[in-house]
């Protein structure tokens, strides 16, 4: 019998990709001969493929009607025995739909977002909607057959970001350091910018160590924000290639943030995290492999609707509170 033909859809974002990760391994090590073609938007590309898991990395931008097409001509001539949709949306589920994908399988409509999409899928999952989101991916890779649910997948950092990293840390005169993550999609899901910079400096007063602030697209006001609120503290903002935050991440004493893709990113690359959540549910949402702790006020009301403020609950974070669980890391010791 011949070794199936799997298309893995996964269009985006950062933190979502590093979660399908661990089920896209257990899929690779059930069928190590399969092919695995995963879609993906443009920009992740290069994470995918640190993953080493697919056969063939291929993108497709869904806002762009020449790329759509010529997409779904290319998953038609393949003729894939299956598709997996990690994503639950009707911009990722109606790819393999439209290209004809005899077997299409998907998350059910208890769990998906999207009202409708799991109309498009020939194999509906019904999964544990508190459950972690990469067991709930798990599920989806034992519906194709997947005899392994999860297993880790150690992504690789190429040299040269980690050169390219250590010289712009050098020239900072920096050699240990702490990353420090204050962005995020949804500004009700990030601690406030004046919060990181009173962390920072007390990391400079108590452990004697500079901190990195990661500073995304679009982000650069927000990095100021905190910087200025370090004072004598003077951290550093670093923004990079996709390549270059691994490297940066991986090499950190230490990456705190909220539940944001850099600190997923972080715990997937094997780094000691300070995960600092509100509005969002760690048990759903939080770092998979929890390297550290988890810091949530304990009457924060789950919700996911998202907001352009700090949830209320973030605020009953201190910033002498996220010193806390660093010292108690032994991180920087």
């Amino acid at each position: 019998m011949p070794d199936p033909r799997f298309l893995v859809v996964r269009l985006g974002a950062l933190g979502d990709i590093v979660h399908a990760l661990p089920a896209v391994s257990g899929l690779r090590r059930s069928f190590p001969h399969a092919e695995i073609v995963w879609l993906t938007h443009p920009k992740w590309e290069s994470l995918v493929a640190s993953s080493g898991l697919a056969s063939q990395i291929w993108t497709v931008d869904t806002r762009d009607i020449s790329s759509l097409r010529s997409i779904l001509k290319r998953i038609r001539r393949h003729r894939f025995d299956a598709a997996i949709d990690y994503q639950g949306l009707w911009k990722s589920a109606s790819l393999p739909f439209l290209a004809r994908v005899p077997r299409r399988i998907g998350f059910s409509s208890h769990t998906v977002r999207e009202a409708g999409v799991p109309l498009l899928y020939t194999d509906r999952v019904r999964v544990n909607a508190a459950a972690h989101v990469t067991d709930q991916n798990a599920e989806l890779s034992v519906r194709a057959g997947a005899h392994i649910p999860t297993s880790d997948a150690p992504l690789r950092v190429a040299e040269s970001d980690v050169a390219a990293v250590r010289r712009r840390l050098a020239a900072a005169d920096i050699q240990r350091y702490i990353v420090l993550s204050p962005g995020g999609g949804w500004r009700s899901k990030c601690w406030p910018a004046e919060r990181y910079g009173a962390l920072a400096a007390k990391i400079a007063e108590e452990f004697g160590l500079r901190s990195v602030i990661n500073s995304g697209p679009g982000e650069e006001a927000l990095s100021a924000q905190v910087i200025a609120a370090a004072g004598d503290a003077t951290p550093i903002a670093f923004a990079g290639t996709l390549g270059e935050l691994m490297a940066l991440l991986r090499g950190a004493d230490a990456v705190v943030a909220g539940d944001t893709g850099p600190l997923h990113l972080a715990d997937a690359l094997g780094a000691r995290v300070v995960a600092i959540f509100g509005p969002t549910d760690p048990g759903r949402n939080g770092p998979y492999r929890r390297r550290g702790p988890v810091l949530r006020w304990e009457n924060a009301q789950t919700t996911y609707k998202r907001g352009d403020a700090p949830d209320e609950s973030l605020l009953h974070i201190s910033a002498e509170d996220v010193q806390a669980a660093l010292r108690g890391l032994r991180a920087v010791a």
